[in-house]
């Protein structure tokens, strides 16, 4: 099937004003102005998108995530396969896409229509609906791989407690979710005392003020996390690996509170933690398949329902500044459509 280059869809456009400022706004753009076709290539009609920190980052020019201008936004996608160049997919395929740079260096997600690589693309899970699946989104496919980073170093239930911190955030609202569901006994820092209740409904036992973790503190605290889910980083990360248990596993894949990170080796040295670094922009299919399995067979439904919210292309935009803010809880999704 070869759609018309004159098609129009609907997408967020980013574009430089003459002062250097990222300017944001939805446009109706032709099919023709997608990126090249070719050998290997897929057309994708998107259903659904979602907004994550790197989004935002990219909608409201804070940070320089976009390579390259004009861009789409959207490092996350979900849709049919409606032309193919890849021996991989056929149309009418229902596909998903996490990272691989999109939204950064090729279009994105946050658009009506998107032209990718085939070799980027997994198959939907069947049992899941492409608003599931961006309900998870990149948020949710990241925390998965750092549940699966504990559990690969030897992490399990009968260990003790699991600290998540950022636990309001996405992905730290997902790792509570799916902490939760494989029995461990999870505590959620979070800088939001009125989010208690919700991440005691995701499956959190304890939640503690995030205050307790972020300022400077000791290189060698006294022991009490038998493992960790960090996406915030700085001291945050530093004093949850110094208070982790000996032989711990702390997962870090975020930088919510900065990228520094001042420690010390004493944590490594003297009580064998391991330090897990989590990369989902990149991580090749075999362990994108393995997450999103694990996703599929152990998320609550009804509980993914409750942490999302849809929304439509201009509210993502007015979103973005809110997420950066931290004032955003669970996940939000994007229907392109609207």
């Amino acid at each position: 099937m070869k759609l018309s280059e004159q098609m129009k869809f609907r997408a967020i456009y980013l574009e430089k004003n003459d002062a250097g400022a990222t300017v944001a706004g939805v446009r109706d753009l032709d099919e023709g102005t997608l990126p090249e076709g070719g050998a290997g290539t897929v057309t994708v009609e998107v259903a659904y998108s979602t907004v994550n920190y790197k989004d935002a980052l990219a909608i409201t020019g804070k940070s320089p995530v976009v390579r390259r201008f004009p861009m789409v936004p959207g490092i996350d996608l979900a849709g049919s396969v409606v032309e193919t160049q890849s021996p991989q997919w056929q149309v009418g395929d229902q596909v998903v896409l996490n990272g691989w740079g999109l939204g950064e260096g090729h279009w994105g997600g946050l658009a009506q229509r998107a032209r990718v690589k085939g070799e980027w693309l997994i198959r939907k899970p069947e049992t899941m609906t492409s608003f599931e699946t961006m309900a998870i989104g990149t948020a949710g496919y990241t925390a998965a791989l750092c549940v699966m980073a504990l559990e690969k170093n030897g992490v399990s239930p009968k260990d003790g407690e699991v600290l998540v911190t950022g636990a309001s955030g996405g992905v730290g609202s997902i790792a509570v979710l799916l902490l939760a569901a494989g029995g461990y006994h999870v505590v959620a820092s979070t800088g939001k005392p009125g989010e208690a209740a919700y991440l005691r409904d995701l499956g959190a036992k304890e939640v503690i003020d995030r205050e307790t973790l972020s300022k400077p503190g000791k290189p060698l605290q006294k022991e009490r996390w038998a493992a960790a889910v960090d996406a915030v980083g700085s001291h945050t990360l530093a004093n949850v690996c110094a208070s982790t248990r000996y032989g711990g596993t702390v997962a870090a894949c975020g930088l919510a509170q900065g990228m520094d990170l001042p420690l010390t080796v004493a944590p490594f040295i003297l009580r064998g933690v391991v330090l897990a670094g989590v990369d989902s922009v990149m991580a090749p299919l075999q362990k994108r398949q393995a997450a999103w399995n694990r996703i599929e067979k152990s998320i609550d439904r009804a509980r993914l329902k409750s942490l999302s919210r849809e929304i439509g292309l201009e509210e993502a935009i007015a979103a973005a500044p809110e997420v950066l803010a931290g004032k955003v809880t669970g996940r939000l999704v994007v229907d392109v459509g609207r």
